[in-house]
């Protein structure tokens, strides 16, 4: 069995956005070796996601602008106070709420040596409390 785990890296240029991440995602597959197997890709952020939707500029601009109003950047949040873990104040529960609606990881098969796809279907990497470097892990098990 080859089990080859990569952390990668992406840069955000906006305070929410999606980056597709499809491409890195394929190379690191066919890099791989792995003909038979799975996938998997995990933000390593609390504040950011992997969400998987239609490769559509028009979408990805229907998810942030969805997200925000389900959790605005302005609102009640118990995390706005300071927190002793770190001595700073919390000012970005929604992005942690966004993180949490619209998940942290994707499992895909693989098969022949290719991720097994819809189509249409599209990887981002969801941050939603940039600009900011950020890191996402892309495990591929297999045969």
């Amino acid at each position: 069995m080859i089990i080859r785990t990569l952390t990668l890296t992406v840069q955000s240029r906006r305070e929410q956005e999606l980056i597709d991440v499809t491409p890195e995602i394929e190379r690191v597959i066919a890099e791989s070796g792995v003909q038979e197997g799975l996938v998997n890709i995990l933000t390593m952020h609390t504040s950011s996601g992997i969400i998987v939707t239609e490769g559509l500029p028009c979408l990805e601009e229907d998810v942030v602008n969805h997200l925000s109003r389900l959790c605005p950047s302005e609102g009640d949040y118990l995390h706005r106070r300071y927190l002793k873990i770190d001595g700073r104040i919390g000012f970005n529960a929604d992005a942690h709420l966004k993180s949490v609606l619209g998940g942290i990881s994707a499992t895909f098969p693989i098969t022949a040596g290719k991720m097994l796809k819809g189509g249409r279907q599209t990887i981002y990497f969801a941050e939603y409390d940039g600009p900011l470097s950020r890191e996402y892990v892309v495990q591929v098990l297999g045969e």
